[in-house]
């Protein structure tokens, strides 16, 4: 097969499962605003749009029901004109712990592709917002959670926090790219393949975050200056941003996750995975 039929082949297959992958996403999209109950809320003012992950019960994990609120309220965001920053956040104990795998018994190798698309689809629409975004990290950011922080312009790591990047580990491909654009190949291969685990002032030292706090007190300090309004009007950050992006393939991103994840036996992967990293803590 040429490389044109495997990219053919591959856009057609993210084309269908970005249509399957999460059914009435077009109707929440419409009506973004989640509701008290919900595992996060955007909370705006003084045009910055803060992202609160607020499901610490979970370690703020990536569950379908988080994905599925955050991605229209990143969108929301993204759609007013008065925002300037998007600022992602939690409550608790830690950033994001990754793909939420508490329900996983029940879920099918399909169930988990579809999910794991919705992710990166989250993943994408961060990457490419319209505005200054910014993430705050305390405590973990495991695995997609830590995609997440990558995703953002600016990175601040507040100490005592700790960095890593499971997925290689079962076989997906998430954010590599991205990944890369903050630390470089060689750093990208230690944290995905050899399981390298990053503390805050590594974070820093490898460029994965771009800022960092020793004291909460600090980080928010620092927050108030790096939230300031642009010197540039939004739509000319916007365009700026857009010309910046615009020989990079957020599709080719997805293809790479979609071809990684539909190899059969995903779940199984995962499983195992779970199981070694279970014994491991238990030794």
């Amino acid at each position: 097969m040429t490389k044109t039929q495997q990219a053919q082949k591959d856009q057609a297959q993210v084309t269908q499962i970005q249509a399957t992958a999460a059914p009435g996403a077009q109707a929440r999209a419409q009506a973004p605003q989640a509701p008290a109950a919900a595992p996060a809320r955007l909370q705006v003012a003084d045009g910055v749009a803060t992202l609160w992950l607020e499901h610490d019960e979970r370690g703020n994990a990536l569950s379908a029901a988080m994905v599925e609120t955050l991605l229209p309220l990143v969108q929301a965001a993204g759609a007013d004109i008065a925002v300037h920053t998007l600022l992602l956040r939690s409550r608790g104990r830690h950033f994001c712990t990754g793909f939420d795998l508490g329900d996983l018994e029940t879920q099918s190798d399909g169930d988990l592709l579809a999910r794991f698309v919705r992710i990166e689809m989250l993943l994408d629409a961060i990457w490419r917002a319209p505005m200054r975004t910014i993430a705050l990290c305390a405590g973990r950011a495991w695995g997609a959670g830590a995609d997440l922080f990558a995703a953002c312009d600016l990175r601040l790591a507040v100490q005592g926090s700790r960095y890593a990047f499971p997925g290689a580990g079962f076989g997906l491909v998430l954010g590599t790219r991205r990944l890369a654009a903050r630390v470089g190949m060689q750093r990208t291969h230690a944290l995905t393949c050899e399981g390298e685990i990053l503390d805050a002032a590594q974070a820093l030292q490898a460029g994965l975050a771009s800022h960092a706090a020793a004291t909460p007190e600090e980080a928010e300090t620092l927050l108030a200056t790096l939230s300031r309004p642009p010197a540039a009007p939004r739509a000319t950050v916007a365009a700026l941003r857009a010309a910046a992006l615009a020989d990079t393939h957020g599709d080719a991103d997805l293809a790479a996750l979609v071809r990684s994840a539909a190899e059969p036996g995903l779940k199984q992967r995962i499983t195992q995975y779970r199981q070694a990293q279970l014994a491991k803590t238990a030794r």
